[in-house]
């Protein structure tokens, strides 16, 4: 029987790191999920976690991990998809490295995804977005902070990740505005920036200072904003923008919701699709393959043509 500890050990350094080059934050996902497993599957085995091998989680072990997150820990079908993906990720590679326990990686690569219901796209209406940012006080230093970096994601769409990781270097205010950011799966895209977002960019970055090297949008020790902290100050500024705007408290906002707000604009601008899937920084393979991707990953497998969504 071979030992599964080394075989996480190549997985992270040479598949994830060096092979695939996949982001910190998917990293430390993986990293998560590995670790309640292995936690999960010692206390089962009675043993050390270096000591367990393929045969000791096994499909029904794994499948006792999944339903532990569910009804022990709280978990949302979600996040039970999202752990089991990186299960399925680390077994994929072992059946390469390991062909005599195929059998028992087959059976946990076998494990369905469970079905979840999909919420509503929540973006901001005009007068929402305007009560949001206004909420931030322009009087602070980090008002002033908060108040660019909400009207920049709004307007550009940039995920939580890619907004916190924009540099100084990355923005260009002379002619042909833009924002340059380095998204998911590592491609690089460049998202055109409006005279409202270059002014105030534009005084940002005057009180700013700092070295092209630099986060755009800093703590105050000068280190770049969290994900978990862009969410809490979105929400900060949400409740009490509620209190003007009373439609906001029926909204969950979230650094997503931003992004949703910027292509709802976008599509009522007339602008195609095609269009707002290329400034979203969105996969432009073949839709076909795309959408086969989407309906296995996400469990749903619908007979075609039942539902559709947009974004």
């Amino acid at each position: 029987m071979s030992l599964i500890a080394s075989s996480l050990q190549a997985y992270f350094t040479d598949r994830l790191i060096r092979e695939r080059r996949v982001s910190p934050h998917t990293i430390r996902s993986y990293r998560d999920t590995i670790r309640l497993l292995v936690g999960f599957a010692t206390k089962r085995a009675g043993t050390t976690a270096s000591a367990l091998t393929f045969d000791e989680i096994d499909h029904k072990i794994v499948s006792a991990f999944l339903d532990h997150l569910e009804c022990e820990r709280g978990c949302s079908p979600a996040t039970r998809n999202a752990r089991l993906a990186a299960i399925r990720s680390f077994y994929r590679y072992a059946a390469l490295e390991h062909p005599e326990h195929a059998a028992t990686i087959e059976r946990v690569l076998a494990i369905p995804l469970k079905r979840t219901d999909r919420p509503l796209v929540t973006w901001l209406t005009k007068p929402e977005l305007d009560a949001l940012l206004g909420t931030p006080d322009l009087g602070t230093w980090t008002g002033r902070r908060d108040h660019a970096m909400i009207l920049l994601a709004a307007q550009t769409g940039l995920r939580a990740s890619e907004l916190t990781n924009v540099r100084i270097a990355d923005v260009t205010l002379g002619a042909g505005a833009h924002v340059q950011t380095l998204g998911k799966g590592r491609r690089e895209r460049v998202t055109p920036l409006t005279d409202t977002t270059v002014t105030t960019l534009r005084a940002w970055l005057k009180e700013r200072g700092g070295m092209p090297a630099d986060p755009l949008f800093p703590t105050r020790t000068g280190g770049a904003l969290t994900r978990d902290a862009l969410a809490r100050r979105l929400a900060k500024y949400a409740t009490i923008a509620a209190d003007k705007c009373p439609s906001l408290a029926g909204k969950t906002i979230t650094p997503h919701a931003l992004r949703h707000t910027a292509a709802m604009r976008l599509l009522h601008a007339k602008i195609d699709t095609s269009v707002i899937a290329l400034w979203l920084g969105h996969y432009a393979g073949d839709p076909v393959k795309r959408r086969e991707r989407r309906r296995v990953r996400t469990g749903d497998f619908r007979r075609r043509g039942a539902g559709r969504r947009v974004f």
